[in-house]
């Protein structure tokens, strides 16, 4: 069992920029450069921020899928620290996991409270970001008292066996109903060969989730989830977060930072390697939707990266100040969340209210949302400010 009796260490400007960051991407979808975009076919500029701005349709990455898995690492990269800070408070292992359960339950209820807002009855799924974080984080709790071999034999473990699992799920046959799936036999993003069970609701996670999902009450019987997502990627989600934890004991127990970085760099680089190996080779395919094991080493090595960046320009080169804008965010991620959630259409509103109606207009049609989402990520972005500066951080 790790020592982790002594002083916790101070809090880590680089690793809240990074969490700022990533917050600050899921925040600025308010500004649906999607809209703009459709405003100005011809425009390459628009065409690119839209395609960031969005997820994937199946196989591949754009900026905007490395939001969940960033969050995610960072959840297991705060463990250390978190657990440091504990038995610095002389917590016995008991009540730290009394924490830790409690911790997961309310992120688990949490997620799914915020996606039942405007709902006619509760909407039980369990794909959203906190609720995969939830299902994920007693585990990584236990694996934060083992030791780096133990952690990284977990992660090869739970990345080949959740891949085993899809690859041993028989294929769509001759008779097979594809009504049940939302997507046609013919639909473009379909993988053939060995690939294809990892295909769009007809592989090993939509089959439990047909039974699974049904469990709860609803408006109607489950079929399928519209986007592919499914309630077991918490299973690689957690293998996303024990490469957080691996980095943030790293970060943590590190002497040299220019080694740290390196070593940072180095792993992101193999696990690019991995991941490409594995989807150009046809045995796994990289997917964020399903969140496949090559999905997890490919985000995984984004994530190893952007740590890397991040530490380097904050840390390194002490620029903390050029990215207080950031860490004003990232201090109160679950703050963010929230907000980010639930107060978008009141704040457009009452500025349409007390301002102008037709505030969003001032540089024309094409570009209402730009300002109309330039206006919400402002006062959200005072309100965290306001909290900072008060010292409120909200913690679960």
């Amino acid at each position: 069992m790790k020592d982790y009796t002594l002083p916790p260490p101070q809090r880590v400007s680089s690793v809240d920029a990074y969490r700022g960051f990533v917050m600050f991407l899921m925040m600025a979808e308010v500004l649906r450069f999607g809209k703009v975009a459709d405003a100005f076919p011809e425009s390459t500029f628009w065409a690119f921020l839209d395609f960031h701005q969005s997820h994937v349709p199946w196989i591949g990455c754009s900026l905007h899928d490395l939001i969940q898995p960033s969050f995610s690492f960072l959840v297991g990269v705060a463990l250390p620290y978190s657990m440091a800070s504990r038995a610095s408070k002389q917590q016995s292992t008991s009540v730290m996991w009394y924490h830790t359960i409690r911790r997961s339950l309310i992120l688990i209820l949490l997620g799914i409270f915020l996606r039942s807002m405007h709902a006619n009855q509760t909407n039980f799924t369990f794909e959203d970001t906190l609720t995969q974080i939830g299902l994920g984080y007693p585990i990584l709790f236990a694996l934060g008292f083992g030791s780096e071999k133990i952690q990284w034999g977990a992660f090869v473990s739970i990345l080949f066996l959740y891949g085993l699992a899809f690859a041993l799920y028989p294929l769509p046959g001759p008779y097979f109903d594809w009504s049940e799936t939302g997507i046609t036999a013919d639909w473009e993003h379909n993988l053939k060969g060995f690939a294809a069970h990892w295909n769009k609701n007809t592989n090993f996670a939509w089959a439990f989730d047909r039974w699974f999902m049904n469990l709860f009450p609803r408006e109607k019987a489950f079929h399928f989830n519209g986007g592919g997502y499914s309630t077991l990627s918490f299973i690689t989600t957690l293998g996303t977060m024990i490469l957080g934890l691996i980095a943030g004991q790293w970060l943590k127990s590190s002497s040299s930072p220019m080694l740290l970085i390196k070593r940072l760099v180095v792993t992101s680089a193999i696990l690019f390697v991995v991941a490409l190996v594995l989807h150009f080779a046809g045995v796994n395919p990289i997917v964020k939707r399903i969140w496949t094991p090559a999905w997890t080493l490919f985000s995984g090595g984004w994530c190893f990266l952007l740590l890397a960046t991040f530490y380097f320009l904050v840390d390194v080169l002490q620029k903390k100040s050029l990215f207080i804008p950031l860490i004003v965010i990232g201090t109160n991620s679950i703050a963010a969340y929230i907000i980010a959630h639930t107060i978008d259409s009141f704040i457009d509103q009452s500025v349409r209210i007390n301002i102008s109606p037709n505030y969003d207009l001032i540089l024309g049609d094409p570009y209402r949302t730009l300002v109309s989402g330039a206006t919400i990520l402002l006062f959200e972005w005072l309100i965290l400010q306001w909290m900072y500066k008060k010292k409120i951080f909200i913690k679960i």
